[in-house]
């Protein structure tokens, strides 16, 4: 599809909001492209190296105007930021956001919602752990998946509109799921992560023992580099399906204990055996997947 008429705004110029001005310009080429922040600085680097077309503190203006919104912004700011604009959408608006979380963000925006506006829920599974706009880059996303969530009030054109501009941007798939799906999916691939990650870098071994990392501790601490104000909202509004993936991860990690305690060496290998095929399993089936095309 042609996007070259369209005007189109991302709200947030962070790292997300940032990347998906760049692509958007680069790729999608529309007529306008603009960009609200609350971050003088950070629209006026985007106004300068061309990133957008203008930049705006208040929202009105290039809402009243825009095709397409970008939320690019924290959970709870997204709805909030939905609410205070109710009255400023164009008429036919589509908007979508990248939350990582789904079902209370929906629910709060759907007891809200204009008829006559699209809110279609988006999650990009794609980033890096350094926060800003500086750290944007267009290709973040290339062959990324990009997670939807459309309910029963979403118009068909409009979740095909969005399938057609992310895929145009650099993503590989789009998944098409239930906010409830997502949730429980995200706690258990992203959320629970996090929190393992988060855990590990706050024993009190590293006050004393900091001289000697293996490469497994530098791998599994990657994302231990947490934004405090984003996470905090994602894992308690996700909270319950969150707990219960820390339960089950806290269950397996108890079958280790035991078998450890007991030296129970067969049992151990046995665990470890299921692992690594467990493990094999998973890599080929994103191998055949990447293969495919899928």
């Amino acid at each position: 599809m042609d996007y070259s008429d369209f005007s189109m705004t991302v709200v947030g110029l962070g790292l997300i909001g940032g990347s998906l001005a760049m692509a958007i310009k680069d790729r999608l080429k529309p007529k306008n492209l603009w960009g609200i922040d609350v971050n003088t600085n950070a629209l006026d680097y985007a106004e300068s190296a061309g990133l957008i077309n203008r930049g705006f503190l208040s929202a009105k203006e290039p809402l009243q105007k825009s095709d397409f919104v970008f939320i690019c912004i924290y959970p709870r700011e997204t709805a909030e930021f939905i609410r205070q604009n109710m009255d400023n959408f164009k008429s036919g608006a589509v908007i979508t956001d990248t939350t990582g979380i789904k079902v209370p963000i929906i629910s709060e925006i759907g007891s809200i919602l204009r008829d006559d506006v699209d809110y279609i829920s988006g999650h990009p599974m794609a980033g890096r752990e350094s926060k800003g706009l500086e750290f944007a880059r267009e290709n973040i996303f290339e062959g990324a998946d990009y997670l939807i969530t459309p309910t029963e009030k979403n118009k068909p054109e409009n979740i095909a509109l969005i399938e057609d501009i992310v895929k145009q941007l650099g993503f590989g798939h789009v998944v098409r799921l239930t906010p409830q799906q997502h949730d429980n999916m995200i706690a258990f691939v992203s959320h629970l992560p996090h929190v393992i990650a988060a855990a590990l870098v706050l024993n009190p071994i590293l006050e004393k023992e900091t001289l000697y990392f293996g490469g497994s501790f530098r791998d599994i601490t990657r994302v231990g580099r947490i934004n405090p104000d984003l996470w905090s909202q994602l894992l308690l509004d996700n909270g319950d399906y969150v707990i219960k993936h820390l339960k089950i991860f806290e269950d397996s990690i108890q079958d280790f204990i035991q078998v450890i305690d007991s030296q129970d060496e067969t049992r151990l290998k046995a665990l470890l055996a299921k692992a690594c095929e467990r493990k094999e399993g998973l890599d080929l089936s994103v191998d055949a997947r990447c293969k495919s095309g899928k």
